[in-house]
Protein backbone atom coordinates (compact mmCIF):
# COMPACT_ATOMS: atom_id res chain seq x y z
CA UNK A 1 0.00 0.00 0.00
CA UNK A 2 0.77 3.41 -1.24
CA UNK A 3 1.99 6.26 1.75
CA UNK A 4 -0.87 7.70 3.43
CA UNK A 5 -2.06 9.24 6.22
CA UNK A 6 -5.24 7.49 6.92
CA UNK A 7 -5.75 9.98 9.64
CA UNK A 8 -6.84 12.59 7.02
CA UNK A 9 -8.50 10.64 4.99
CA UNK A 10 -10.46 9.47 8.11
CA UNK A 11 -10.97 13.26 8.74
CA UNK A 12 -12.07 13.53 5.04
CA UNK A 13 -14.62 11.10 5.29
CA UNK A 14 -16.45 12.89 7.98
CA UNK A 15 -16.36 16.30 6.28
CA UNK A 16 -17.71 14.39 3.24
CA UNK A 17 -20.21 12.85 5.32
CA UNK A 18 -20.95 16.38 6.94
CA UNK A 19 -21.62 17.72 3.32
CA UNK A 20 -23.55 14.88 2.04
CA UNK A 21 -25.96 15.36 5.29
CA UNK A 22 -26.11 18.94 4.54
CA UNK A 23 -27.17 18.77 1.06
CA UNK A 24 -29.98 15.89 1.74
CA UNK A 25 -31.67 17.08 4.74
CA UNK A 26 -33.70 20.36 3.37
CA UNK A 27 -35.24 17.65 0.85
CA UNK A 28 -36.01 14.58 3.69
CA UNK A 29 -39.83 14.47 3.95
CA UNK A 30 -40.19 17.65 2.26
CA UNK A 31 -42.40 16.37 -0.98
CA UNK A 32 -39.78 16.57 -3.63
CA UNK A 33 -40.46 15.33 -6.86
CA UNK A 34 -38.90 11.66 -7.87
CA UNK A 35 -37.31 10.38 -11.41
CA UNK A 36 -37.12 6.69 -12.13
CA UNK A 37 -33.35 5.81 -13.63
CA UNK A 38 -34.55 2.41 -14.45
CA UNK A 39 -36.29 1.26 -18.54
CA UNK A 40 -38.19 -1.02 -16.23
CA UNK A 41 -39.09 -1.03 -12.91
CA UNK A 42 -38.22 1.36 -10.23
CA UNK A 43 -34.95 2.75 -9.77
CA UNK A 44 -35.76 6.10 -7.89
CA UNK A 45 -33.29 9.00 -7.54
CA UNK A 46 -33.92 13.05 -6.18
CA UNK A 47 -32.16 16.11 -6.55
CA UNK A 48 -30.78 15.22 -2.66
CA UNK A 49 -29.01 12.28 -4.59
CA UNK A 50 -27.84 14.12 -7.07
CA UNK A 51 -26.38 17.59 -4.72
CA UNK A 52 -25.10 15.56 -2.10
CA UNK A 53 -22.71 13.23 -4.54
CA UNK A 54 -21.86 16.75 -6.03
CA UNK A 55 -20.79 18.43 -2.84
CA UNK A 56 -18.79 15.29 -1.80
CA UNK A 57 -17.33 14.97 -5.54
CA UNK A 58 -16.14 18.66 -4.80
CA UNK A 59 -14.19 18.35 -1.66
CA UNK A 60 -12.18 15.48 -2.92
CA UNK A 61 -11.24 17.11 -6.41
CA UNK A 62 -9.96 20.25 -4.15
CA UNK A 63 -7.97 17.85 -1.74
CA UNK A 64 -7.32 14.82 -3.28
CA UNK A 65 -7.54 15.25 -6.67
CA UNK A 66 -5.27 12.17 -7.71
CA UNK A 67 -7.54 10.34 -6.22
CA UNK A 68 -10.50 8.00 -8.28
CA UNK A 69 -14.11 8.42 -7.46
CA UNK A 70 -17.06 5.83 -8.10
CA UNK A 71 -20.17 7.45 -7.65
CA UNK A 72 -23.70 6.32 -8.62
CA UNK A 73 -25.05 9.38 -9.72
CA UNK A 74 -22.66 10.88 -11.66
CA UNK A 75 -19.65 9.25 -14.29
CA UNK A 76 -16.44 7.57 -13.02
CA UNK A 77 -13.41 9.69 -12.81
CA UNK A 78 -10.27 7.14 -12.73
CA UNK A 79 -7.75 7.17 -10.09
CA UNK A 80 -4.31 8.72 -11.09
CA UNK A 81 -2.62 6.64 -7.37
CA UNK A 82 -4.91 3.68 -7.32
CA UNK A 83 -6.69 5.42 -4.46
CA UNK A 84 -10.23 6.21 -4.88
CA UNK A 85 -13.58 7.07 -2.90
CA UNK A 86 -16.44 5.09 -3.32
CA UNK A 87 -20.21 7.43 -2.74
CA UNK A 88 -24.02 6.37 -2.35
CA UNK A 89 -25.63 9.70 -1.60
CA UNK A 90 -28.09 7.70 -0.43
CA UNK A 91 -28.37 4.73 0.19
CA UNK A 92 -32.04 3.51 0.77
CA UNK A 93 -33.69 6.08 -1.73
CA UNK A 94 -37.16 4.23 -1.81
CA UNK A 95 -37.17 4.57 2.30
CA UNK A 96 -35.76 8.31 1.86
CA UNK A 97 -39.04 9.28 -0.44
CA UNK A 98 -41.34 6.80 1.95
CA UNK A 99 -39.72 9.37 5.09
CA UNK A 100 -38.72 6.39 6.55
CA UNK A 101 -34.72 7.14 8.71
CA UNK A 102 -33.33 4.47 7.42
CA UNK A 103 -31.59 5.40 4.33
CA UNK A 104 -27.83 6.25 4.65
CA UNK A 105 -24.83 7.96 3.27
CA UNK A 106 -22.20 5.28 1.95
CA UNK A 107 -18.87 6.85 1.67
CA UNK A 108 -15.75 4.45 1.03
CA UNK A 109 -12.05 4.69 0.36
CA UNK A 110 -10.65 1.93 -1.76
CA UNK A 111 -6.86 1.28 -2.92
CA UNK A 112 -6.56 -0.88 -5.72
CA UNK A 113 -10.18 -1.85 -5.42
CA UNK A 114 -10.01 -2.82 -1.96
CA UNK A 115 -11.58 -0.98 0.54
CA UNK A 116 -9.53 0.92 3.41
CA UNK A 117 -12.34 3.06 5.13
CA UNK A 118 -15.98 3.47 5.44
CA UNK A 119 -18.55 5.39 6.77
CA UNK A 120 -22.14 4.55 6.83
CA UNK A 121 -24.08 8.19 8.01
CA UNK A 122 -27.87 8.86 8.60
CA UNK A 123 -27.94 12.54 8.97
CA UNK A 124 -31.62 12.60 10.69
CA UNK A 125 -30.96 10.71 13.65
CA UNK A 126 -27.53 11.81 14.31
CA UNK A 127 -26.00 8.61 13.63
CA UNK A 128 -22.44 7.63 12.06
CA UNK A 129 -20.85 4.47 12.15
CA UNK A 130 -17.44 4.48 10.81
CA UNK A 131 -14.67 2.17 10.67
CA UNK A 132 -11.07 1.00 9.14
CA UNK A 133 -9.14 -2.11 9.25
CA UNK A 134 -7.78 -0.99 12.68
CA UNK A 135 -11.01 0.67 14.45
CA UNK A 136 -14.78 1.46 14.46
CA UNK A 137 -16.90 3.84 16.12
CA UNK A 138 -19.95 5.20 16.54
CA UNK A 139 -21.12 8.79 16.87
CA UNK A 140 -24.90 9.56 17.90
CA UNK A 141 -26.14 12.15 19.82
CA UNK A 142 -22.33 13.98 20.10
CA UNK A 143 -20.96 11.18 22.03
CA UNK A 144 -18.43 8.72 20.63
CA UNK A 145 -18.57 5.04 21.26
CA UNK A 146 -16.59 2.10 19.74
CA UNK A 147 -18.37 -0.50 17.56
CA UNK A 148 -18.51 -4.08 18.96
CA UNK A 149 -20.95 -6.78 17.50
CA UNK A 150 -22.78 -9.08 19.49
CA UNK A 151 -22.07 -13.05 20.73
CA UNK A 152 -24.82 -14.22 19.14
CA UNK A 153 -23.23 -17.84 17.48
CA UNK A 154 -26.92 -19.26 16.90
CA UNK A 155 -29.53 -18.79 13.77
CA UNK A 156 -32.25 -19.49 16.57
CA UNK A 157 -30.73 -16.68 18.61
CA UNK A 158 -30.21 -14.19 15.53
CA UNK A 159 -31.97 -11.20 14.16
CA UNK A 160 -31.69 -11.25 10.84
CA UNK A 161 -32.21 -8.29 8.36
CA UNK A 162 -32.19 -8.00 4.84
CA UNK A 163 -33.49 -4.94 2.41
CA UNK A 164 -36.50 -6.91 0.75
CA UNK A 165 -37.43 -10.62 0.61
CA UNK A 166 -38.53 -9.90 -3.83
CA UNK A 167 -35.00 -9.38 -3.76
CA UNK A 168 -34.19 -13.03 -4.11
CA UNK A 169 -35.76 -14.94 -7.10
CA UNK A 170 -36.39 -18.38 -7.90
CA UNK A 171 -34.06 -20.93 -6.22
CA UNK A 172 -31.88 -17.90 -4.38
CA UNK A 173 -35.14 -17.38 -2.72
CA UNK A 174 -36.02 -21.02 -1.55
CA UNK A 175 -31.86 -20.11 -0.15
CA UNK A 176 -32.71 -17.56 1.84
CA UNK A 177 -35.86 -18.80 3.21
CA UNK A 178 -34.24 -21.49 4.75
CA UNK A 179 -32.35 -18.97 6.84
CA UNK A 180 -35.07 -16.89 7.75
CA UNK A 181 -36.86 -19.85 8.95
CA UNK A 182 -34.29 -20.75 11.36
CA UNK A 183 -34.07 -16.91 12.26
CA UNK A 184 -35.45 -16.05 15.34
CA UNK A 185 -36.57 -12.44 13.90
CA UNK A 186 -36.21 -10.64 10.87
CA UNK A 187 -36.46 -7.41 10.01
CA UNK A 188 -36.73 -5.93 6.43
CA UNK A 189 -36.46 -2.09 4.94
CA UNK A 190 -33.03 -0.91 6.04
CA UNK A 191 -30.95 -0.99 3.62
CA UNK A 192 -27.39 -0.18 4.40
CA UNK A 193 -28.11 1.26 8.13
CA UNK A 194 -28.37 -2.72 8.61
CA UNK A 195 -24.92 -3.27 8.67
CA UNK A 196 -24.23 -0.10 10.81
CA UNK A 197 -26.93 -1.68 13.34
CA UNK A 198 -24.99 -4.84 12.97
CA UNK A 199 -21.41 -3.51 14.10
CA UNK A 200 -22.75 -1.50 17.00
CA UNK A 201 -24.45 -4.96 18.37
CA UNK A 202 -28.10 -4.87 17.76
CA UNK A 203 -28.69 -6.72 14.08
CA UNK A 204 -26.92 -10.66 14.14
CA UNK A 205 -27.47 -11.02 10.64
CA UNK A 206 -27.35 -9.15 7.20
CA UNK A 207 -28.07 -11.17 3.88
CA UNK A 208 -28.62 -8.86 0.07
CA UNK A 209 -28.09 -9.85 -3.57
CA UNK A 210 -28.10 -7.80 -6.52
CA UNK A 211 -25.63 -4.87 -4.87
CA UNK A 212 -23.40 -2.56 -6.40
CA UNK A 213 -19.45 -1.56 -5.12
CA UNK A 214 -20.80 1.39 -4.29
CA UNK A 215 -23.93 -0.63 -2.04
CA UNK A 216 -20.62 -2.40 -0.92
CA UNK A 217 -17.66 -1.01 -0.15
CA UNK A 218 -18.54 1.38 2.78
CA UNK A 219 -20.26 -1.79 4.59
CA UNK A 220 -16.74 -4.01 4.56
CA UNK A 221 -14.42 -2.10 6.83
CA UNK A 222 -17.29 -0.87 9.57
CA UNK A 223 -18.42 -4.53 9.67
CA UNK A 224 -14.82 -5.91 9.73
CA UNK A 225 -13.56 -3.59 12.47
CA UNK A 226 -16.41 -3.87 14.92
CA UNK A 227 -15.71 -7.71 14.63
CA UNK A 228 -17.97 -9.38 12.34
CA UNK A 229 -17.84 -10.98 9.39
CA UNK A 230 -18.36 -10.05 5.93
CA UNK A 231 -18.01 -11.92 2.77
CA UNK A 232 -19.91 -13.28 -0.35
CA UNK A 233 -22.22 -15.76 -0.37
CA UNK A 234 -18.86 -18.40 -0.75
CA UNK A 235 -17.32 -17.13 1.64
CA UNK A 236 -14.51 -15.25 -0.18
CA UNK A 237 -13.69 -11.51 -0.03
CA UNK A 238 -14.67 -10.72 -4.10
CA UNK A 239 -17.85 -8.80 -4.01
CA UNK A 240 -18.29 -8.62 -7.73
CA UNK A 241 -21.18 -10.95 -7.30
CA UNK A 242 -23.23 -8.42 -5.75
CA UNK A 243 -24.23 -11.39 -3.08
CA UNK A 244 -23.04 -10.48 1.01
CA UNK A 245 -23.30 -12.02 4.06
CA UNK A 246 -22.35 -10.13 7.04
CA UNK A 247 -22.24 -12.02 10.57
CA UNK A 248 -21.86 -10.74 14.23
CA UNK A 249 -19.77 -13.96 14.74
CA UNK A 250 -17.86 -16.17 12.71
CA UNK A 251 -19.61 -19.21 14.13
CA UNK A 252 -23.27 -17.28 13.04
CA UNK A 253 -21.44 -16.71 9.62
CA UNK A 254 -21.06 -20.44 9.48
CA UNK A 255 -24.17 -21.49 10.20
CA UNK A 256 -25.81 -19.21 7.67
CA UNK A 257 -23.42 -19.78 4.84
CA UNK A 258 -24.53 -23.77 5.31
CA UNK A 259 -28.23 -22.80 4.60
CA UNK A 260 -27.26 -20.58 1.72
CA UNK A 261 -25.17 -23.63 0.32
CA UNK A 262 -27.04 -25.52 -2.48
Amino acid sequence: MSTRNLDHDIALAHRLADAAGAAILPHFRAGIDVENKAASGFDPVTVADRAAETAMRSLIEAERPEDGILGEEFPLKPSANGWSWTLDPIDGTRGFIAGSPTWAVLIALTFEGQPVLGVIDQPHTGERFSGTRAEGRLLAAGREASLVTSTVDRLDRAILATTDPYLFEGELYARFSRIREAARLTRYGMDAYAYGLLAAGGVDLVIETGLGPHDIHALVPVVASAGGKITNWAGEADFSTGQLIAAATPSLHAEAMALLSD
